[in-house]
């Protein structure tokens, strides 16, 4: 017997859609990109979006920086609507602050990639989860790959105080991403330290 796409959907819906709730932790698929999000395809061809302030704490200017389509995810869902609409986010899977701060120390020499120019200095990001401030410097412009100097690590003020070595263009493609939660609920995630008197955090119930 064959089924018809709504049906199958109709069917996954009901046995999967419908019972999944803030705070689990699902596989997807992307599948396209834009400039306020990532679709994905929960199961079935049924669609979701991963707004784009939920795709990573590091700012990004396109969720290509971050995405590509077909690449296999995993989220989290963030709320479901009456009408059984799901939205999704992805930041909270990557690590909190100290995770990501655990692989770098101070002295490095590191690489990283400009992600916005401000004012008052330059923002790096080492990791999707972690970006840390560079004094500003002529030149330099988001987009550009940089190797920059750790200057300090500070968890209680959540802060990563950078030196820009060298800026410079290269091809950038979105690779593996690291996630620190594949599976399960999560019921509360922070990402700030303890220590620190900033709380950010998502609460799912």
């Amino acid at each position: 017997m064959r089924f018809s796409r709504s049906k199958v959907q109709e069917r996954c819906r009901r046995e999967y859609v419908n019972h999944l709730r803030p705070g689990d932790i699902v596989p997807v698929i992307a599948t396209h990109l834009e400039s306020f999000g990532c679709f994905v395809d929960v199961g079935c061809g049924i669609s979701s979006l991963i707004p784009i302030d939920s795709i990573s704490v590091s700012r990004i200017s396109h969720p290509r920086d971050r995405f590509r389509g077909g690449q296999e995810l995993f989220a989290a869902v963030r709320a479901v609507s009456a009408g059984g609409r799901i939205t999704l986010t992805h930041k909270e899977l990557l690590g909190t602050w100290e995770e990501n701060a655990a692989l770098f120390e101070p002295g490095e020499t590191v690489a990283g990639i400009v992600r916005s120019v401000e004012k008052y200095g330059v923002f790096i990001e080492l990791t999707p989860n972690l970006a840390g401030l560079a004094e500003a410097r002529e030149g330099v412009y988001p987009g550009q790959h940089a190797s920059v100097y750790i200057k300090s690590l500070l968890p209680e003020k959540m802060k990563v105080k950078l030196i820009i070595v060298d800026a410079f263009e290269a091809s950038y493609y979105p690779g593996r991403i690291n996630y620190h939660i594949t599976g399960g609920h999560i019921a509360r995630w922070r990402y700030s330290p303890g220590e620190c008197d900033r709380i950010v955090e998502t609460v799912f119930e």
